[in-house]
């Protein structure tokens, strides 16, 4: 009976992101025949675009949805229980059937959520995480924007819990051609009425003000009524040449350091009434 009751509150939390599902499978346009690989970017696009916004690119929740990554009740589900509430939906909830968008897509969004959770039962990658490190800090350049347990750049994401949330071969995927990924922040250049440029990351911004950080940590505040031009690169910021310019070895390394971090990094803090 206290089972009962468990299985039904992970059912009710799991609701919203699957409602946050049906909106971008009704949009989305036929896919095609995903293999394994292709079903995992197929829901990871999905989330992106359309759950993300309220379970936080990462699944691990805002003030407008839960957690449903580290929540010890939503991975007590089986793959089959999310399986099942994708399918016939929840009776009595706002969450209805999508039987009819087909096995292919369930299983893809299934899939997608238990590699957030790290589930996902990806072989050990071949690679010396030692080699890796080196990779990291030193041959391929990433710490210049990326930072891992307190050490290295400001403008790109830490990446000390990534391989929490991500598998390998995501891990390897998002390196080697980073513009394939959906949601990519650019650099933006805020250019002053005088002429001098200020590059970087956008931390914040709205209709009357812009914040940058740039490389250094440093962050800057503009009023745009004082700035000539705003200027916005496209696609990712981070360099696309890594699938040539990093041999298999190398990249095998380099995600083997990843993974190892994430091993031993703690997991992000969760809210103190998530599991109540």
């Amino acid at each position: 009976m206290d089972l009962r009751r468990i299985v039904n509150k992970s059912i009710t939390a799991l609701a919203g992101l699957f409602l946050c599902v049906s909106v971008s499978f009704s949009q989305r346009q036929k896919p095609r025949s995903p293999g394994d690989d292709r079903s995992s970017s197929t829901g990871q696009q999905v989330f992106a675009s359309n759950c993300s916004g309220c379970h936080g690119l990462d699944g691990t929740g805002t003030q407008r949805a839960p957690n449903i990554v580290t929540s010890p009740q939503v991975q007590k589900l089986s793959a089959e229980e999310i399986h099942r509430i994708v399918f016939d939906g929840i009776a009595g909830t706002g969450m209805p059937a999508f039987r009819r968008l087909g096995e292919p897509e369930i299983r893809a969004v299934t899939s997608y959520l238990r590699i957030l959770q790290g589930k996902n039962e990806t072989s050990a990658l071949p690679g010396n995480p030692q080699n890796g490190k080196t990779i990291f800090f030193v041959v391929g350049g990433c710490s210049g924007c990326h930072m891992i347990a307190g050490k290295g750049g400001f403008i790109a994401p830490d990446l000390s819990t990534y391989a929490q949330t991500h598998s390998a071969d995501h891990i390897k995927s998002a390196i080697a051609d980073p513009n394939q990924r959906t949601a990519q922040q650019g650099l933006v250049t805020a250019v002053g009425t005088d002429g001098q440029r200020y590059e970087g990351i956008v931390r914040n911004e709205d209709n009357f003000s812009l914040q940058l950080q740039s490389t250094d940590g440093a962050f800057h505040f503009f009023s745009k009524a004082d700035l000539k031009a705003i200027e916005r690169a496209q696609g990712s910021m981070m360099p696309s040449d890594y699938g040539s310019k990093l041999s298999k070895t190398q990249l095998d390394d380099l995600v083997s350091y990843l993974l190892s971090v994430g091993k031993t990094a703690a997991s992000p803090r969760k809210p103190a009434n998530e599991d109540e």
